[in-house]
């Protein structure tokens, strides 16, 4: 249940975040502001950083 309580939580930062980026990016850059494709995008990154990190520390401290 852990694994699941800290995966939501970095998706919705990571939803969150990229929200502000994206905004901010589209202000500096004068392009169209697309919210759904900025957050699903940023959330389906910080998933796969994190449960990668995750998963390369934990085989690492098994073999020592």
């Amino acid at each position: 249940m852990k694994w699941l309580e800290s995966n939501l939580v970095v998706i919705f930062w990571a939803i969150v975040f990229g929200e502000v980026i994206g905004y901010i990016g589209r202000s500096l850059e004068q392009m169209t502001y697309q919210p759904m494709q900025i957050g699903l995008t940023m959330a389906i990154v910080a998933f796969i950083a994190v449960n990668g990190i995750y998963l390369l520390s934990r085989s690492e401290t098994k073999q020592q």
